[in-house]
């Protein structure tokens, strides 16, 4: 391997990051000076960055990171007028509700489609558990006025789920939602084989 070479991170784990460079996974970490350059975030590096690598001995470390195509970001919740980026240079975002246990809570996703509006990113929503509702059809309208493709799935009995995977085919998707949603359900349907967390 080259001393000097460009990764995508796939995973970010505190101090450590896993890239993906010519299809093998590398654990690398921050060059301390990184965090000095005035970058206004939480976190300096995010998933799906392009990461400006250097072997250093038996280590890899994060020198740089290529300008961003793109970010999905939250505000820091303090008055530091910091911000957290979740992911970089995505192609879209993939926003999950229930339709049922729990009930969708609407402003939030209302506050979700607002977020990815700001950063011009294509957003599907998807309302998740249709097993257990069986009248949609007022979500449906409210939602597919917003310019957002609407699916319906149920992880429960596959219903929706290859409709899922024809959007996300070759495409690097954000995934959003509320805890008890059935995220980390839908991701190992769409992904059996993939070690992934899901935050």
């Amino acid at each position: 391997m080259e001393s000097r070479f460009t990764a995508t991170v796939v995973r970010a784990t505190g101090s450590w990051y896993d890239v993906l460079h010519d299809g093998a996974m590398l654990r690398c970490r921050i060059r301390g000076k990184l965090r000095l350059k005035g970058v206004r975030s939480t976190n300096p590096v995010v998933v799906g960055d392009e990461a400006v690598c250097e072997a250093d001995g038996g280590d890899c470390v994060i020198v740089d990171i290529v300008p961003r195509r793109n970010y999905v970001i939250r505000r820091a919740s303090n008055l530091s007028k910091e911000s957290h980026i979740i992911a970089a240079n995505v192609d879209q975002a993939l926003v999950i509700f229930a339709v049922s246990r729990p009930n969708p809570n609407l402003g939030l996703l209302d506050r979700f489609l607002v977020t990815m509006a700001r950063q011009n990113l294509p957003t599907i929503i998807c309302f998740n558990k249709l097993d257990l509702k069986e009248d949609c059809e007022e979500l449906r309208r409210i939602y597919e006025k917003s310019g957002c493709q609407v699916i319906f799935t149920s992880t429960k009995t596959n219903e929706g789920i290859d409709q899922v995977k024809k959007l996300l085919w070759k495409k690097t998707t954000t995934v959003a939602g509320p805890s008890g949603v059935g995220k980390s359900s839908m991701i190992n349907l769409l992904y059996p084989h993939a070690d992934m967390e899901i935050g």
